[in-house]
């Protein structure tokens, strides 16, 4: 009797919301233009020639010295995204990130906008610093420097 409630009130209603869920999911993927994209935009890596280029950063830091940058974005299909600025250790740990939400600009202006990045890093070592922009779209532009502390 018990294993027969079990059966109905934890069993049953997950067969038939996975069967349900197939379902809606079959029949929207079916319609024109629809497609399931589990890894959704462009990334593409660039340097400080191309859209997305890191100025302000310094090759040594002490460890009473702050990291203070701004980024600067060329593509004009960028005017508008969130701006992530994550500084990793040697052994790619985050050691600290920043999130600028809603950064929208016309390409003359760095970023982040009316915000700054600053970050004292207190232990000594080698440090990489990533700015990436993501677009309304979703699509990513990432650049990489790279910093020590002494």
């Amino acid at each position: 009797m018990v294993s027969r409630r079990v059966l109905v009130v934890y069993v049953l209603p997950v067969i038939i919301s996975v069967i349900i869920g197939s379902a809606v999911l079959g029949g929207i993927l079916q319609e024109p233009g629809r497609e399931l994209n589990m890894m959704p935009g462009n990334f593409s890596v660039g340097t400080s020639h191309e859209t997305i280029k890191i100025i302000g950063l310094s090759s040594q830091y002490t460890t009473t010295n702050p990291v203070s940058i701004q980024v600067k974005v060329t593509d004009s299909s960028f005017d508008c995204g969130d701006l992530y600025i994550t500084i990793y250790s040697s052994g790619n740990d985050v050691v600290t990130q920043g999130g600028f939400f809603e950064q929208c600009f016309d390409g003359k202006n760095t970023l982040p906008i009316d915000d700054t990045f600053s970050q004292v890093i207190d232990t000594p070592g080698s440090y990489e610093i990533v700015a990436e922009m993501v677009s309304k779209g979703l699509q990513n532009i990432s650049t990489r420097g790279v910093f020590t502390v002494k």
